[in-house]
């Protein structure tokens, strides 16, 4: 069984070192690297954590999966998902469903109308969970900033009809 419960500032270590194996296992799908977060520091951490929010899905007592959203500056009554992950063992599971619905949740009582996130080239398991949480092609594109080379698609779900 998932559990999916929010990361409070004291869980920032727990919140880097899923970050870490994220990044470590797929450094092709986010907009950051490895590199570059192995060498934030405790504050690094905690500061990330109250800006926007994170939520972390725990099974059998270990941390499985994690994603984090905030309100987009830009478009006020939006907010965005990133840093979506769940470990290779557990995908497949519920895990990712009830983190991109908790953020959806969150969102929803922030007063969001919609969330939207972007979704790497070539990451078609996630393309249909997010088309199957009822995301949809905005049609815009920009390459992924840890890789140029790289393409992403932004998708977003209005949320008062998912």
């Amino acid at each position: 069984m998932t559990v999916v419960r929010p990361a409070e500032p004291d869980d920032w270590a727990v919140v880097r070192e899923i970050r870490l194996r994220a990044l470590a296992e797929s450094p092709s799908a986010f907009a950051s690297t490895l590199a570059r977060e192995e060498a934030f520091g405790e504050e690094d951490w905690r500061r990330r954590l109250q800006h926007g929010y994170c939520f972390l899905a725990q099974a059998g007592g270990r941390t499985v999966g994690t994603v984090a959203g905030f309100a987009e500056e830009d478009v006020p009554d939006e907010h965005h998902l990133v840093a979506m992950w769940v470990e290779p063992a557990h995908r497949g599971t519920p895990a990712a469903t009830e983190l991109v619905e908790a953020v959806c949740r969150r969102a929803r009582e922030d007063g969001a109308a919609a969330v939207r996130l972007w979704v790497v080239d070539g990451n078609e398991r996630a393309r249909r969970l997010y088309e199957r949480l009822g995301f949809v092609s905005t049609g815009e594109r920009q390459p992924l900033p840890s890789a140029p080379e790289i393409g992403e698609e932004l998708l977003r779900r209005d949320l008062g009809t998912a």
